[in-house]
């Protein structure tokens, strides 16, 4: 089992691939210093800047959030759920350890912090939300939507969203997020 960072993993890619800190900058439109934090900090971010690192590195986002052991069927009890820290929310990666899949699948505790930046972000795929707790907010393109507890949404992630807590309590989600080959 691989116990590196995420920043270690994306900084080795970086080093395999010969990309430089500004290389991926450029082709990600993040900035190098978030990059930076990332690697080096271990800072955590949102799902988007993930998405946009491992697009740019031609890498799978389970490259940096597995833990590299294939196992069928894949079976992630509660307990047993690994904890990735963001400042804006915690993420488990109910996926980790089966390589060869093609949805991510998460369950996402957003804090209501998480509802300041709201950065739209866009990629290839479709995602799969259901709110387990609290509320939640949508941004879908020019759309703005409410979610409840039990209220789910299903939609193409090609169109610029963002995803955030709604109200002055934390909110639970699971999320799924599926990328094409």
């Amino acid at each position: 089992m691989r116990t590196e960072k995420i920043g270690q993993r994306i900084k080795a890619v970086m080093q395999k691939n010969g990309i430089t800190l500004d290389e991926l900058s450029r082709r990600t439109g993040l900035k190098a210093e978030l990059i930076r934090l990332v690697e080096e900090e271990d800072v955590y971010p949102s799902l988007g800047p993930l998405l946009k690192i491992s697009r740019a590195l031609g890498a799978r986002l389970g490259t940096f959030l597995d833990d590299q052991v294939s196992r069928d069927p894949l079976i992630i009890r509660r307990k047993d759920r690994s904890r990735e820290l963001s400042m804006l929310r915690s993420k488990n990666a109910l996926g980790r350890g089966k390589t060869d899949r093609h949805m991510e699948p998460f369950f996402v505790e957003l804090l209501p912090e998480s509802a300041v930046e709201k950065t739209l972000s866009s990629h290839e795929g479709e995602e799969f939300i259901v709110v387990d707790s609290g509320r939640v907010e949508i941004i879908y393109g020019k759309e703005v939507h409410q979610l409840d507890a039990g209220d789910s949404i299903y939609y193409n992630s090609i169109v610029p969203h963002y995803l955030s807590c709604l109200g002055d309590t934390p909110a639970a989600i699971y999320a799924v997020l599926y990328f094409p080959d």
